[in-house]
């Protein structure tokens, strides 16, 4: 599926598989290393555990990033103005009236 949305979007790379950042590493750890299969999970749907299988297949890969370099971090936490200003940059966000004294 993730193959056929980059096509349709016109992002041709091949077999690569995407690469999903996270900065929770527990949660990284947990799906490298499988889920844990016993008597607790039994309950959970097997549905629930697609992400696992989509690394397991190559369709993607997770990748542990830190707290101050993810920038999905900006649209969901608090940070430092240093932190928010750098993030802000990373992602080519600009002040609309710094846009037009520049296009002037």
């Amino acid at each position: 599926m993730i193959h056929f949305i980059r096509e349709k979007c016109g992002m041709k790379y091949g077999n690569l598989p995407t690469i999903l950042y996270g900065d929770n590493a527990s949660c990284i750890t947990h799906l490298n290393r499988g889920f844990i299969k016993g008597d607790r999970m039994k309950h959970i749907s097997s549905k629930l555990f697609y992400i696992h299988e989509l690394q397991e297949n190559g369709d993607i890969n997770m990748q542990q990033i830190c707290s101050s370099e993810n920038v999905a971090d900006l649209f969901t936490k608090s940070s430092p103005i240093t932190t928010f200003k750098k993030m802000v940059h990373k992602i080519g966000m600009q002040r609309f009236k710094d846009v037009l004294i520049r296009g002037s």
